[in-house]
């Protein structure tokens, strides 16, 4: 009976998680919410307008360019989910968070997260077609399959992901409330339970490897593809032209991927770093992909750049 009390009582010790900024730079967060704050504006500015850019050029209508909206719209929900949380940190140093609201933006960030990688795939597709069966790649990617394809990413994240916070109402809270980052996560939430967490921990090992992980392969697997075919053109021009379609794509594959895979091998088998550090590579996996996916494909798409500089001109009066 007594042993029944302590538990109870130790479940109501706090009622609020707290985030951390930069374990170690507390000091520097006003300084470093100038950079946070310019990317933020930068991640919104970008990806707004490359959706608004695809959505009103008709001529954008194609599956390259849909899917290129689809990953901005994950990019622009991303850093909506994690960016105000971090910046109210470094601002105001407000730190507290219930459980709903922690709760409901771990939804959200691991959504967004397994959307953007789903999306991913579905681009790696999308250059296999192009590159293997370029006289069919209209007739195979209609628009009636991209939306096909577009339902099947939405329906499947929000599968894995229903579940999460659902389960997570059923643990008790009573050993810290400190988070390791400005946001909420996951694995971070678990870890603070004094519940016994098994099917928690087994089921986001499930999603992860059945949505991330198993995209990545499949990822691999179109290069694997895309290559055998680039391998079989003659002209080392064509080779050349082939592979330059798909640098974009690379870039994306690298930021998104990158980040998460040196995270985890540093937490398995690297030397032991200042906390700080894993804190910095966590949030280049959340907040770098959403900045720079807009600028390279800015940059490496003229379409896309093309139509940008028409929309900003197209009401300047013309000159005499």
């Amino acid at each position: 009976m007594n042993i029944m009390s302590l538990h109870n009582s130790s479940d109501f010790t706090f009622s609020t998680f707290l985030v951390t900024g930069l374990p170690g730079l507390e000091a520097m967060h006003v300084w470093l919410s100038i950079p946070f704050s310019a990317m933020f504006l930068m991640t919104l500015a970008g990806n707004i307008t490359i959706m608004l850019v695809i959505w009103t050029e008709r001529s954008l209508h194609v599956p390259m360019y849909l899917f290129l909206a689809m990953l901005a719209a994950s990019d622009l929900g991303l850093s909506i989910s994690t960016f105000p949380t971090m910046l109210r940190v470094f601002w105001m140093e407000a730190r507290e968070m219930n459980f709903a609201s922690c709760f409901t933006q771990m939804f959200f960030i691991h959504t967004f997260q397994d959307f953007e990688s789903a999306v991913i795939l579905a681009m790696a597709f999308d250059r296999v077609v192009a590159i293997s069966k370029p006289l069919h790649y209209t007739s195979i990617l209609t628009n009636g399959v991209i939306l096909k394809i577009g339902l099947a990413i939405l329906i499947r994240t929000v599968l894995v992901q229903v579940p999460l916070p659902i389960l997570l109402l059923r643990l008790h809270f009573c050993r810290s409330n400190v988070l390791s980052h400005s946001y909420c996560l996951h694995p971070d939430i678990i870890r603070l339970s004094c519940s016994n967490t098994r099917i928690n921990s087994i089921f986001g090992l499930f999603v992860v490897l059945s949505t991330m992980g198993l995209d990545f392969l499949l990822i691999l697997l179109s290069y694997v593809l895309i290559l055998k075919t680039v391998l079989s053109i003659a002209s080392h021009g064509g080779r050349l032209k082939a592979l330059n379609t798909c640098i974009s794509h690379l870039c994306a594959v690298v930021l998104f991927f990158t980040p998460m895979i040196c995270l985890s091998m540093l937490h398995r088998f690297g030397p032991k770093l200042p906390s700080h550090v894993y804190v910095l590579i966590a949030n280049m996996h959340f907040l770098i992909p959403p900045v720079m996916n807009p600028i390279v494909y800015v940059i490496r798409t003229k379409q896309i750049r093309d139509r940008i500089i028409r929309v900003f001109h197209r009401k300047r009066p013309e000159e005499s």
